[in-house]
């Protein structure tokens, strides 16, 4: 099927199309269509000419835009929050061109737990793979969907969402995109089936999340609310934008089924390389490898509970793979320098996405420090203050889906937004939880797709370009924010608090 056809690439086919492996570049992979014979193509310029070219206008703007700020004060987590109602206009020198350069350095410093942790997320899958144990897995998977595979798109999808939902944790994506690609592949689809699983589960959780509590629990201890309160509301409608998502993807999965020339990645050389020949040979687990297997379950157990009770983030999570693909290593009787080797070659896969994470960061900065963040907010909450609950809380949603280019953190959104929303939503009538719920939408469904954000780090990693994702998330995204629309409405017109 697709992956024969994927084998025979330098042969014939390569041949007829007049296509070589080799003529494949790191500038098609992150932007560009593949070239074809006789025909030239328009190339996106590569994913870090995009992201400078961003930060360049962003830096413009700092310029322009008339400089602001709000008071602020120590919130519950000890960070700074806005307070409502003293914004002012200050007189503060420009951004000079050396903060325009300094501003990536500091992006990257920033965003080092973040980094760390994408680096052990390479690091710990890179183990998984030498110990044998991602092809135990995705073995087990190919049998029991061996006659009927379209279905392990719902049956991964939803625990995919359903963790995100409750941990908030979307950056997991990192973690589920090297799985996810073999296995697709040897499914018989293609890379992008497997990326969309993952983007589309983890932003459907995360955007409708039930108990996330860098969002949820944040925005509703910002607005004086019962922690994880109106859980039943989001759940109703978390469950109908889970299933648009999987009928999403499925619908994709069966064109390229029936024809696989119809996939956005077809022809393009790149799919052997995530496919181990080892694979295709029925294996059964050692001892060794059966220790290990409950060893990364017992860790992963472990991870979730830090998630949920002890506040894991980046830097733990981070550390707490490190620990694990050592642990993992030795178990399977590699020696501590071969253990090394393979955390360098994790780190290989994934340094092209935590970069692109480091470098977008910089964007943030620029805003920052050229003070017109809160100057956008300030705008934005005198627009929002003159219509009537409905279309204000609609409004709220597109600010806040506006509002996620220039602060891709969810909880650094809330720290900025939240504080001005409860006032806003106080004076127009709107309830808090509906406020929150237009937080969370706006927040979530763009995550991806500015290319500023955490999920350019997985197309980096699956090889996708950025402009046939675009072309195929966009329908969804416009599904997905009126059936958001619809629900806010809703949300309003019960007036959906606390006790639903």
């Amino acid at each position: 099927m697709y992956i024969d056809e994927i084998k025979n690439w330098n042969g014939e086919k390569g041949q007829e199309m007049g296509i070589r492996n080799e003529d494949v570049t790191l500038n098609e992979i992150n932007g560009g269509d593949k070239p074809r014979a006789g025909k030239k193509w328009l190339k996106l310029p590569h994913v870090y000419v995009i992201l400078v070219t961003m930060l360049l206008v962003c830096y413009a703007a700092t310029l322009l835009v008339p400089k602001g700020q709000f008071q602020r004060v120590e919130g519950p987590t000890g960070a700074p929050i806005l307070v409502p109602g003293t914004f002012k206009f200050v007189d503060a020198p420009n951004l000079t061109p050396f903060d325009l350069m300094f501003s990536i350095p500091t992006g990257m410093v920033q965003a080092g737990e973040i980094i760390f942790g994408g680096l052990m997320i390479g690091a710990l899958f890179s183990v998984i793979e030498r110990t044998g144990l991602l092809t135990l897995g995705i073995q087990r998977i190919n049998r029991t969907f061996q006659n009927r595979s379209i279905w392990v798109i719902p049956a991964l999808m939803i625990p995919m969402a359903t963790f995100t939902a409750f941990t908030g944790a979307m950056e997991m994506g990192l973690m589920y995109a090297p799985i996810m690609i073999p296995l697709m592949l040897n499914l018989g689809y293609d890379r992008f089936s497997a990326t969309a699983m993952v983007l589309v589960s983890t932003a459907a959780g995360f955007s409708v999340a039930l108990t996330s509590p860098a969002t949820v629990g944040l925005s509703q201890t910002l607005m004086e609310l019962p922690l994880y309160s109106g859980i039943g509301f989001r759940a109703i409608f978390m469950v109908i934008t889970v299933l648009i998502g999987i009928w999403y993807v499925w619908r994709y999965a069966r064109k390229i089924e029936k024809n696989a020339s119809l996939g956005y990645l077809y022809g393009d050389g790149l799919d052997a390389q995530y496919i181990n020949s080892d694979e295709q040979t029925e294996e059964k687990a050692s001892k060794r490898q059966i220790f290990a297997i409950l060893f990364l379950l017992a860790g992963i157990g472990v991870m979730i509970y830090g998630l949920l009770n002890w506040g894991w983030y980046f830097t733990q999570i981070g550390g707490w793979y490190a620990f694990m693909g050592i642990v993992l290593g030795l178990i399977y009787g590699l020696n501590p320098s071969t253990i090394a080797e393979v955390f360098n070659e994790g780190f290989k896969k994934v340094l092209l996405g935590v970069l692109i994470i480091g470098l977008s960061r910089a964007i943030s900065v620029i805003l920052e420090n050229g003070n017109i963040l809160d100057t956008i907010v300030n705008g934005i909450s005198v627009v929002v203050s003159s219509m009537p609950s409905q279309i204000a809380a609609l409004v709220m949603m597109v600010f806040q889906a506006l509002f996620n280019f220039f602060v891709g953190s969810g909880s650094g959104q809330a720290m900025i937004t939240m504080p001005i929303m409860s006032g806003l939503s106080d004076l127009l009538g709107v309830t808090r939880q509906t406020a929150i719920l237009a937080f969370q939408y706006g927040d979530g469904f763009t995550n991806i797709l500015y290319p500023s954000g955490l999920f350019m780090a997985i197309l980096a990693i699956a090889q996708v370009p950025y402009t046939k994702w675009v072309r195929f998330i966009a329908p969804l995204l416009l599904i997905w924010y009126g059936v958001a629309a619809i629900s806010l409405i809703i949300a309003q017109s019960i007036g959906w608090g606390a006790n639903l």
